[in-house]
């Protein structure tokens, strides 16, 4: 196991090495720049431009940028955002609670619809409850998830009234109300539509992979053979089938948890829930380079490091994969 992970660690370095490259030359590709908005303002002098741009760095080569970012990058120095002048690391570590806060809370949404309707699904293939959850999960799938967030805010905070359409807290509320019973339900009241969201499409894919897997393992010998020896329907799914079958279904989900916590974009957006998400969107219509280049970095290393982890965890599972 532990030369499985060691070997699966030394293939991130390089990978990593060339992301970073790519990531830099796409962004430096686009047009504008951090300084194009002062291109429109008449009080900014060409002079002032130019003296902006040696301040910083963009005057030199391009190869000079990326492995002075680089070296710097590596040692935890991510520079300063081009927007406001404030550390990158601060402006990235206030976003991070939010972030967490709903990824993990739409993951546990997600995989308490997941586990039950993947494993029915599965056992009944062909039925009326197959049936229906999978015309389910094609719609979840299908719905954009911009598209279902607005549609819900709709519904249920302009029409209905009953939930907040935006925020992570009302105004005024998390100073005055933070911590106390009106606080918490305030808080959970904002989070309610972003997490539905969220975990209805997650829970709309992860269901399908584990159906599928389920109806592999059903059909393998060992699963007839467990069935041959008389074992309960119960002990045949959950102690034989389920633990052969949650094994790819995990990786599937780690990664995903990866893309969740360093970009649920579209989400945020709708919401303006202040994570990362909506942080990147900010810094891309900024050309905030500095910000991209941390919040890209660090999305890659996160998907990097949940890919790792999760064939650490599906190896635990299944010990053949480490051979």
């Amino acid at each position: 196991m532990c030369t499985f992970l060691g070997k699966r660690t030394l293939q991130t370095i390089p990978l990593l090495f060339v992301i970073s490259a790519v990531v830099f030359l796409l962004i430096h590709a686009a047009p504008g720049g951090p300084l194009a908005i002062y291109l429109s303002n008449p009080n900014v002098r060409p002079e002032d431009i130019e003296r902006l741009r040696r301040a910083l760095g963009l005057d030199r080569p391009l190869w000079q940028q990326y492995w002075s970012w680089l070296a710097a990058f590596t040692r935890g120095d991510w520079g300063y955002s081009f927007s406001d002048g404030r550390l990158v690391a601060s402006r990235i570590l206030e976003r991070v609670p939010a972030s967490l806060e709903l990824v993990g809370t739409s993951i546990l949404v997600a995989l308490a619809l997941t586990l039950p309707v993947g494993i029915v699904a599965g056992v009944q293939r062909g039925r009326w409850f197959d049936r229906i959850t999978t015309s389910a999960a094609v719609a979840g799938i299908s719905l954009p998830a911009f598209w279902f967030g607005l549609l819900l805010q709709i519904v249920f905070a302009s029409a209905l009234g009953w939930l907040p359409s935006s925020g992570r807290t009302s105004p005024g509320m998390a100073l005055s109300g933070a911590g106390t019973m009106g606080g918490v339900t305030d808080h959970v009241r904002h989070l309610l539509l972003p997490v539905t969201v969220l975990g209805v499409v997650q829970a709309a894919a992860w269901s399908r992979y584990l159906r599928a897997s389920m109806i592999e393992t059903l059909a393998q010998p060992f699963v007839l053979a467990a069935h041959a020896r008389g074992l309960p329907m119960r002990d045949v799914v959950m102690r034989h089938a389920l633990r052969h079958a949650i094994g790819s279904v995990l990786a599937i989900v780690m990664v995903d948890a990866a893309l969740l916590v360093s970009g649920a974009v579209m989400t945020e957006s709708v919401f303006a829930w202040p994570g990362l998400g909506s942080l990147f969107t900010e810094a891309l219509a900024r050309r905030d380079y500095s910000v991209l280049m941390a919040l890209l970095m660090l999305t890659s290393t996160a998907i990097v490091v949940f890919n790792v982890a999760a064939d650490a965890l599906h190896a635990i599972v299944d010990p053949r994969i480490a051979r």
